[in-house]
């Protein structure tokens, strides 16, 4: 997800309508479902709550209302998570079953399963590997061979090591073998969707295990384009910082033998909201073909008055012996609720096989 959980708009997913949207849905499978009780404690104090919170509270509320044990409630939630006209709400679903299912193992992980067809069980699936690490992932295993393409990416996706907006996994973060059969399995599925989240948990682990990541990957048949584009993103952090046996994994053979001319960011002066445009011109200083992998590093203001780099992918490609190739990228200057920019000088740092070869600089002024 690239929204935070402190977003307004996404917050506003569960708002009054979809609270309403919720109870009538629930009318129909479970015609004596007590609507106005539910939409009653749904609504106490929304406007306070994160989209994560509002989440929980549907799962909570839904519970006290429901006069019915906990498999019977399964049922009814079962017939309702197809009626939901949103997939980031179905995700309530899972919460439930994380909530209350945690003392009938077998029971709620057919539950988490079948949930994330509609959404993602990516957070409930989380409590039970806590509860139960080697038990849930012998389930979250078989689920990496099912034929649907959310249950196998389930498998991947909640077992990630640092899942955002989630707690992390410390057995896992400590030890990525213990996933590791669960990824061989997916290494090259034949579903993006799938594949993302292989790479992302993939990502997460070479923070702290960046060898084991690269032994693993190159003991994989990188000839499968599946596999290759895995590879590439699993590895784009390390790619970003030169790693060298990263670069070799996607065919970039060391120091770039280039020239960096007429780096330059138009305009040089901008306003919150505008966009700036980077340029610039690689020449070859090789008399053979070379990969190159080129991204930018802005270092953003902090208030403190300090600065932060973002490392942003530009582009990979085979550049010719001796030629010379001009590249632009444009990009908004703007608020995201990942990001807060002040007035000041922003450095760019041009980045070629990980190793910086020129900088310019832009400012925003307020």
């Amino acid at each position: 997800m690239s929204t935070t959980a402190s977003s307004p708009a996404l917050k506003e997913i569960f708002n009054s309508a979809r609270l309403e949207h919720i109870a009538s849905e629930m009318l129909v499978v479970y015609p004596a479902f007590d609507a106005k009780a539910f939409l009653h404690m749904a609504n106490d104090g929304l406007a306070e709550l994160s989209v994560m919170q509002r989440m929980a509270r549907v799962s909570e509320c839904l519970h006290a209302v429901l006069p019915l044990g906990y498999e019977a409630s399964l049922d009814v939630l079962r017939d309702l998570a197809p009626r939901l006209n949103s997939m980031f709400v179905s995700m309530f679903l899972p919460h439930y079953v994380a909530s209350y299912g945690r003392h009938t193992f077998d029971l709620s992980m057919d539950a988490l399963k079948y949930f994330t067809r509609f959404g993602s069980s990516e957070f409930a699936v989380r409590h039970f590997l806590r509860d139960d690490l080697a038990g849930t992932l012998k389930v979250m295993h078989d689920w990496a061979l099912d034929a649907n393409e959310h249950v196998r990416r389930l498998a991947s996706e909640g077992s990630r090591p640092r899942l955002p907006w989630s707690f992390h996994l410390e057995p896992i973060q400590a030890n990525p073998d213990l996933a590791a059969a669960i990824l061989d399995a997916l290494k090259a599925d034949d579903s993006l969707y799938v594949r993302k989240s292989v790479a992302n948990h993939l990502n997460d682990v070479t923070k702290q295990h960046p060898e084991w990541v690269l032994e693993q990957i190159e003991g994989w048949p990188l000839q499968d384009r599946h596999t290759a584009w895995i590879a590439r993103h699993a590895l784009r952090s390390l790619i970003k910082q030169g790693h060298p046996r990263a670069l070799a994994v996607i065919g970039v053979g060391g120091k770039a033998q280039v020239e960096i001319l007429d780096l330059k960011v138009t305009p040089a002066v901008i306003r919150l909201g505008e966009q700036i445009t980077l340029s610039f011109k690689v020449q070859s200083t090789l008399g053979q073909s070379q990969r190159l992998v080129i991204d930018y590093a802005i270092d953003y203001v902090k208030a403190s008055g300090g600065t932060s780099a973002k490392v942003f992918k530009l582009k990979t490609f085979d550049l010719p012996a001796e030629s010379c190739v001009t590249l632009s990228r444009s990009q908004h200057i703007r608020e995201l609720t990942t990001r807060r920019h002040y007035a000041g000088r922003h450095a760019v740092h041009l980045l070629v096989n990980g190793e910086r070869l020129d900088s310019t600089a832009f400012d925003i002024i307020a």
